[in-house]
């Protein structure tokens, strides 16, 4: 408690600083396509976010994220190392395109920007929200049942929740790298919420991820005293 004391009341003398930069990794998605997360489901995604301290711990981050999302029901495993009943019975693989805006709040443990202190990192946690527009094609090649091919664009809101860690490179460049979680609101990113209840469980929403490195640009604003 006096150590957070004594972080909050620093803040209050501390250089205003914001930060601009880019950063690329991959967005992953899961839900009927994929029960978990899976690493081979990462797909080429870009981020340009702008921050701004409001105090020591705290940083607002303004982003606007953009990327590839993949799924397909052959990578699901189940027993023996051998594609899952379910998936393998309905053979279906989702492609397509995701973009994002988000606003998070960002906790930040130790005061990295400080070049008379010996720590020039910190990790950080966030959370915020966040709006999206998905368009992505679901194909079945299953040959027990016929369902025609669906594809088309949607707008949904998310809830960003994560973690990362920044390291201050010079007084003026950093470095960062985060991976975070996407809870949305809708069960329609792979086009199955409207199927048979035999084939989908349209009792779950889907999520996305971001996960990714980072460089940043920071500019000062140092206050004088009177």
């Amino acid at each position: 408690m006096q150590v957070g004391s004594v972080f909050f009341i620093a803040s209050a003398n501390a250089q205003n600083t914001s930060e601009l930069g880019i950063g690329i990794g991959g967005l992953n998605y899961k839900g009927e396509l994929s029960p978990n997360y899976q690493f081979e489901n990462n797909r080429p995604a870009l981020t340009i976010f702008y921050r701004k301290d409001i105090s020591v711990p705290i940083t607002l981050r303004g982003a606007f994220t953009g990327g590839m999302i993949q799924a397909n029901d052959e990578n699901v495993q189940g027993v023996n190392d051998a594609t899952a009943p379910l998936n393998s019975y309905r053979q279906a693989t989702m492609k397509g395109g995701l973009a994002e805006v988000s606003g998070v709040l960002e906790y930040n443990f130790f005061n990295y920007h400080n070049r008379k202190d010996k720590i020039h990192f910190t990790p950080y946690v966030f959370i915020g929200v966040a709006g999206f527009y998905a368009n992505t094609k679901t194909t079945f090649e299953g040959q027990n049942f016929n369902i025609p091919n669906t594809s088309g664009g949607m707008l949904g809101v998310a809830i960003p929740v994560g973690a990362g860690i920044k390291y201050a490179l010079s007084p003026r460049w950093n470095l960062g790298l985060e991976a975070g979680a996407r809870k949305t609101f809708t069960d329609k990113l792979d086009h199955l919420s409207n199927e048979n209840a035999f084939i989908a469980n349209r009792n779950t929403k889907d999520w996305y991820f971001y996960n990714g490195v980072s460089i940043s640009y920071t500019f000062y604003k140092i206050y004088c005293p009177d």
